[in-house]
């Protein structure tokens, strides 16, 4: 049993790294604002869980083990309400997202529309 739980554990612990790196990509790569929180949000609010609960696996039990687990819970509360707060945010001070007009299609580029 103790290696099924090591091997689930290392499961969470490289999907989770996986996770946090795509999301830093995305945050990069991503042409504006809205698109980069939304591929930061959305993966960070499932990365920083499963690093949490491989990390919980390879606990004992004890109060760090609730600790962890009140940090998870926190995490799932705020991370997507915290990005739909700076969305909001960004949209009352007037930003915008990039959208495809028709005639971008060939060209592959994408225009502000105000």
């Amino acid at each position: 049993m103790s290696h099924l739980i090591e091997w689930v554990s290392g499961f969470f612990l490289l999907a989770g790294g996986f996770l946090c790196i795509s999301g830093g990509v995305g945050l990069l790569r991503m042409p504006d604002f809205f698109s980069r929180i939304h591929a930061s949000g959305m993966t960070e609010t499932l990365a920083a869980p499963m690093l949490l609960c491989g990390l919980m696996l390879q606990m004992e039990w004890s109060l760090d083990l609730v600790k962890v687990l009140m940090i998870l819970i926190f995490i799932l509360a705020t991370n997507p309400t915290a990005t739909h707060s700076m969305a909001k945010a960004a949209l009352h001070g007037g930003l915008r997202p990039l959208v495809k007009e028709p005639g971008d299609d060939e060209k592959g580029e994408v225009s502000s529309k105000t």
